[in-house]
């Protein structure tokens, strides 16, 4: 049995931490997929990004709710999957809830 190098174990560790935590890059390009997706379903109601000038003065803003600490994504995630009055029921798949947390996660001050 050999030992393995520091160097080998490093390396081998750091592309665990990147798969594991994503890129940048791919981050990003999810909440810009979130983004887009809000501007197409939720936009109408909400204020959804900083160049939207009307929408319901009876819902949270984005912003709003990125700013809420007491609101995680797990909360995030079951209130967006569970239909509730007076938001529609958008059916959005799971891959789409992902993005849509990711670009309010982004709107956080």
């Amino acid at each position: 049995m050999t030992a393995r190098s520091p160097i080998r174990w490093l390396t081998g560790a750091a592309a665990l931490l990147v798969f594991a935590v994503g890129s940048p890059d791919a981050a990003r390009a999810e909440a810009e997929d979130g983004r887009i997706i809000a501007e197409r379903w939720c936009a109408s109601c909400h204020l959804v990004g900083p160049g939207q000038d009307v929408a319901s003065d009876q819902v949270p803003t984005f912003m709003q709710i990125a700013g809420d600490y007491d609101l995680d994504a797990d909360e995030l995630r079951r209130f967006l999957q569970m239909p509730h009055p007076p938001m529609p029921d958008m059916q959005l798949t799971h891959r789409e809830i992902r993005s849509l947390i990711a670009y309010i996660d982004s709107l956080a001050p």
